[in-house]
């Protein structure tokens, strides 16, 4: 089922509408190079076209679609290159802070990630993208966030953003989105040892890994 459905009215209509178009984006159903209008995405949603509009100039903002005259948006297709930067950046911001948090949780928290490392590895068993991406979202900013930047977050979770255009659907039949999975609690595992070192060469290796999918699946379109 499209994640494009009616939303109810509200102050933050917009943002949910923004929202429920990049989820769509995100797990595929909207694929890149897809052309949508504001008039038939409205209907879609059974809003006025207002707002619709309003989400889609927000989507333009953060990369998830461009503009065409007269026609509508169109959603991006992200190239190599364009993803080589996104990943690369990623590591230079996530895997140093990742790495400060090695021998800082305690004992209740690792304990509350292992649960959302847990809920990743299900996810990937179940071949859930959407649950997947969410519950791997979580993991990942919720760690960033112990930094305490807010920044910081904003920054990685529009990176993310990007990096997830790119559709990894096709991983959902391998075995390989299992193995990304259980980094997860390796990840947790490094950060109770306080192995700071590994968990940086960790953290910069998964995210090497997303490339690597997006890579192959561009090869397949």
């Amino acid at each position: 089922m499209l994640s494009i459905k009616k939303v109810e009215q509200g102050v933050t209509l917009r943002d949910r509408i923004a929202e429920s178009l990049a989820a769509a984006i995100n797990t595929g159903e909207l694929a890149p190079g897809t052309l949508v209008t504001v008039p038939t995405l409205a209907i879609r949603f059974e809003v006025s076209a207002t707002p619709v509009r309003e989400a889609m100039l927000d989507l333009e903002q953060r990369g998830f679609v461009t503009s065409v005259r007269n026609k509508g948006f169109r959603v991006t297709r992200m190239s190599d290159t364009d993803l080589r930067e996104v990943i690369e950046l990623r590591q230079l911001l996530e895997a140093p802070t990742m790495a400060a948090l090695a021998g800082t949780l305690d004992a209740d928290a690792v304990t509350h990630w292992r649960g959302v490392a847990d809920r990743i590895s299900e996810f990937a068993r179940q071949k859930d993208l959407a649950g997947f991406l969410d519950a791997d979202r979580e993991f990942h900013l919720g760690l960033l966030a112990l930094h305490g930047s807010a920044r910081l977050v904003d920054m990685v979770g529009a990176l993310r953003a990007q990096t997830r255009m790119v559709s990894i659907t096709v991983m959902m039949q391998s075995d390989e989105l299992w193995g990304t999975a259980r980094e997860h609690h390796v990840m947790l595992d490094l950060i109770a040892s306080g192995d700071s070192a590994a968990l940086r060469q960790l953290t910069a290796r998964h995210l090497e890994t997303v490339a690597g999918w997006s890579s192959r699946h561009n090869e397949v379109q």
